[in-house]
């Protein structure tokens, strides 16, 4: 609340002095009443939304960045990530990531590999202005794959009219010597804004407190701590052009972002005893064989009408993800010795994918009276991708879907609003076969000489359909708030699901899809029940989900001889799943100066069919409890708006699993951070100090993949972030 209010205080002070500068002949005298802030539009949006939502804004960013975005978001509570190496995170919302989590980034949805485990989230963090997480099914108003939450970013705000500004950043972390520059550029007139933001970042190994590692029972050592072929670079741009008119708002945006990053070269489709280790250890910054390069090109715009009454709201987009990963050619199998110049791709190209997605939304509101208000949209989206490279993981495939919803809102009085909607979505999917490059002897003992190009994926066409609907109840008689979420969700199964039939290097496994899986249902059921006073406040969010049809990988006994190094077998199936937990917030302020925290999460999941039956789900994070209390003074000497805090964070040991998961010991780490603004002659320059895992304490991550293979989470890490604005106002009268 303070940091709202200090915004608020801020963007008046700018205002006034603007409104001084270009009044200066008139000799005027105002007399201003005191201004009380009560209440934030975030905070009223969290009362009066049903499902449990979680608002950040750029300071928070700032302040807490942890080298990719789904990191920094991943301190919420009910909000972690699984992760692979510092520059690829997923989020995780209670338990459920992939395609069971939306991002939406200025109304469409991005579209990426999300399936791949060490698929990153191709967004440059430095643009995201402010982020709403909602935690639960939200696919009334998004549709298929946010059946376990949204992360909602927002970038490229619109900056205050007639001024030029900007800023710039710098971000460093001691682990892996990251270095990360970003430049800032606004301008704006009456109806007229542009902004250009362009970023990079370089990166080295990340460290690790241990000196090996356990790949295929091989125990691998590491140099000086460091995960060989760690390091990886970003270069990333984005460009919004806005306009305004009397009730009219358009904007263009297109951003492009790249990144190179190494694989950890003693677990990626090499066999870990035979890693170059003097290369790879000659340099802690170099990227080496195996690798994978990503380019993501995204162009959205964005038309806004609005009336007394009545609101339109249209969204267009198309967006190229392109990902190749290359590594050493080495055969498996029956893979030929000596790669065929016959080919036409590069033997040493893994594997390509090359996807293009186009969108489309309509979105309208219109408000009857002060109490009810009806909102209603449709949305398409057509995508196509395409493979290439040696190795087999998903076919080719057409995706399109379509869906159409309305919302109804009713406010009764200013303590109880209801909300209630419905949504059809209709989705098509189409994948190409595919054949081996190379011939495999085949298992007819008729004729067991013969060699034959083996089908790895026969063709699907499938069609999917399905109602999705939610009632939703809040009640906020000040002091207390009471929220109530009822909801039915649909996913339906994606091209890997179906059709996958290849080894997940990232995962030390083979997997194998399922073409007859059913679309996937929740019925959830979600309440918020939070006190709130001048000092104190607690919120305590409560869920619980049911799945007629849960799609996850199941592992088996068997194991590949023939495309990997003696991978496990998984198959992807369906099971009945009863999932629940909580989350609990507590905020109080105990002087003027001095805040304390606490925050929690349970979540237990259990598997009501199939095989594994009895079990809880794969990768489910642990119960956790963070500890904070933060100082903070709005001036200490010539520092403004300081502070000072200390997290600590406890995790206790998960041992509900899926074999072959082993238990997770649990863990307490202790992080610092301190910042506030300096003064430095005519120029504020906002510092933001981290110091994380103070101990050093050596403790694992339980959904990470790196898990599988004892490697524990990034020791002592000292980051460091400045941003230096700066801003000039235009058509000043003299």
């Amino acid at each position: 609340m303070l940091k709202t209010i200090h915004a608020c205080i801020l963007l008046l002070s700018m205002g006034a002095a603007s409104s001084s500068a270009t009044e200066a002949a008139v000799d005027t005298s105002l007399l201003l009443k005191e201004v009380q802030i009560v209440q934030s539009y975030s905070e009223q949006q969290k009362q009066t939304n049903s499902l449990s939502t979680e608002h950040i804004n750029r300071d928070y960013l700032f302040q807490n960045q942890q080298g990719n975005l789904m990191k920094t978001l991943g301190q919420l509570p009910g909000v972690s990530n699984i992760d692979i190496g510092s520059g690829m995170s997923k989020p995780v919302i209670r338990g459920l990531s992939f395609n069971r989590v939306l991002v939406v980034e200025n109304n469409i949805k991005h579209e990426a590999q999300q399936w791949g485990v060490d698929h990153g989230l191709e967004m440059d963090a430095y643009t995201v202005d402010k982020a709403v997480v909602i935690k639960g099914p939200a696919s009334l108003p998004y549709g298929s794959d946010a059946i376990g939450g949204v992360v909602q970013l927002t970038s490229g705000l619109m900056p205050q009219a007639n001024t030029l500004g900007g800023s710039i950043e710098f971000h460093g972390k001691t682990n892996n010597d990251l270095l990360g520059t970003s430049l800032w550029l606004y301008g704006r007139s009456e109806r007229i804004w542009a902004s250009l933001r362009l970023s990079r970042i370089d990166r080295g190994d990340d460290k690790v407190p241990a000196d090996s590692v356990d790949i295929y029972s091989y125990r691998a050592a590491l140099y000086k701590n460091h995960l060989r072929n760690t390091a990886g670079k970003e270069r990333n741009a984005h460009l919004t052009l806005g306009w305004l008119q009397d009730h009219y708002q358009g904007r263009l945006t297109l951003s492009r972002t790249h990144s190179k990053a190494g694989f950890f070269a003693n677990a990626h489709g090499l066999e870990p005893r035979n890693v170059d280790s003097r290369l790879h250890d000659r340099s802690s910054r170099d990227i080496l064989d195996p690798f994978q390069e990503v380019t993501h090109l995204k162009l959205l715009q964005t038309n806004q009408w609005s009336g007394a009454r009545f609101a339109l709201e249209t969204n267009l987009g198309y967006q190229r993800n392109l990902r190749n990963e290359w590594s050493p050619y080495v055969s498996h199998g029956y893979m030929p010795a000596t790669f065929p110049d016959s080919l036409d791709f590069d033997p040493d190209l893994e594997r390509a994918f090359d996807k293009s997605i186009y969108t489309a939304q309509l979105k309208t509101s219109y408000k009857m009276d002060d109490n009810r208000q009806i909102v209603a949209g449709i949305n398409g989206e057509k995508q196509f991708n395409h493979i290439n490279g040696r190795g087999f993981m998903i076919p080719e495939f057409q995706q399109n879907s379509l869906g159409i919803y309305a919302l109804a809102h009713r406010r009764w009085n200013t303590d109880l609003h209801a909300e209630v909607g419905l949504r059809y979505d209709l989705g098509h999917l189409q994948t190409q076969a595919y054949q081996d490059w190379f011939p495999s002897p085949t298992t007819d003992d008729t004729n067991p000489s013969e060699w034959v190009y083996l089908q790895r994926a026969a063709s699907i066409d499938r069609y999917f359909g399905a109602w999705s609907g939610s009632v939703g109840l809040s009640y906020v008689p000040q002091p207390w708030s009471v929220k109530v979420h009822l909801g039915k969700s649909f996913r339906m199964p994606i091209a890997k699901e179906l059709a996958a039939n290849g080894v997940n290097y990232h995962r030390f496994s083979y997997e194998v899809g399922d073409p007859n899986l059913s679309p996937e249902t929740s019925y959830q059921w979600d309440a918020t029940i939070a006190y709130a006073n001048n000092r104190f406040r607690i919120d305590w969010n409560p869920f619980f989900q049911y799945f007629p049809n849960y799609i996850y990988l199941n592992p088996t006994s068997e194991h590949d001889r023939l495309y990997g190094n003696g991978n496990q077998v998984y198959y992807y199936t369906q099971a009945k799943v009863r999932r629940y937990g909580s989350e609990i917030q507590l905020r109080f302020q105990a002087t003027n100066h001095f805040e304390m925290g606490l925050t929690g999460e349970i979540l237990r999941s259990k598997q009501l069919s199939g095989s594994k039956k009895g079990y809880t789900l794969p990768f489910s994070p642990p119960d956790a409890l963070h500890l904070s209390t933060k100082w903070h003074r709005s001036k200490l000497g010539p520092i403004q708006q300081a502070y000072a805090a200390i997290d600590v964070e406890i995790v206790a040991t998960q041992n509900r699993l899926v074999p072959p998961e082993i238990t997770t010991p649990g863990h307490q780490i202790v992080h610092l951070s301190m910042g506030g603004i300096v003064p430095l002659s005519s120029q504020n320059i906002h510092i933001a100090l981290q110091v994380r895992n103070l101990f050093n304490t050596k403790y694992f991550n339980h959904t990470s993949y790196y898990r599988l293979i004892n490697l524990p989470e990034p020791g002592r890490n000292l980051a460091l972030s400045l941003r230096i604005p700066f801003q000039r106002l235009l058509n000043q009268k003299k």
